[in-house]
C-alpha cells in the first residue's frame, strides 16, 4: 500500500513537473525512459538543448534537501549514456536537470546538476 501511495505521488510529481517545464518553454520528448542502466523521468528539449530530468516530489518541503544525491546522479547519467543518441543529435547541447516539488511550492529547477 505504502508503495503504490509512493508510486502514485512519484507520477503526480512527473506530470507537474512536464507542466512546469512547458509554461517555460520546453517540448517534452519522452517520459519514463526505461534502460538497461535505470530510468529517465522525462526527457525535454528547448531549441538544441536537450535535458535528461529527475524528478523528485516529496510531501514536504524539507525533505527535498535531502532527495538527491550523487549516487542517484550518477544512476541517471549512467541510463542517460544508454540513450543520449536517440534524443540529441550532431550540435545539440545536453544536460542533466533535476526538478524538486513538493505541495504548496513552486518546483526547484537545478539546471546542470551533474557535472562529473
Amino acid at each position: 500500500m505504502k508503495r503504490q501511495r509512493a508510486e502514485r505521488s512519484g507520477r503526480e510529481g512527473e506530470r507537474r513537473a512536464a507542466l512546469w517545464l512547458r509554461a517555460k518553454g520546453w517540448r517534452i520528448l519522452a517520459d519514463r525512459v526505461k534502460t538497461p542502466r535505470g530510468e529517465i523521468d522525462l526527457i525535454a528539449r528547448r531549441g538544441s538543448l536537450v535535458a535528461f530530468v529527475e524528478v523528485k516530489y516529496r510531501r514536504n518541503k524539507v525533505d527535498l534537501d535531502h532527495a538527491i544525491d550523487e549516487y542517484r546522479l550518477a544512476r541517471v547519467a549512467a541510463a542517460v549514456e544508454c540513450i543520449a543518441h536517440d534524443y540529441a543529435g550532431e550540435g545539440d547541447d545536453i544536460r542533466i536537470d533535476v526538478i524538486l516539488l513538493a505541495p504548496g511550492s513552486l518546483p526547484r529547477h537545478i539546471a546542470n546538476a551533474w557535472q562529473p
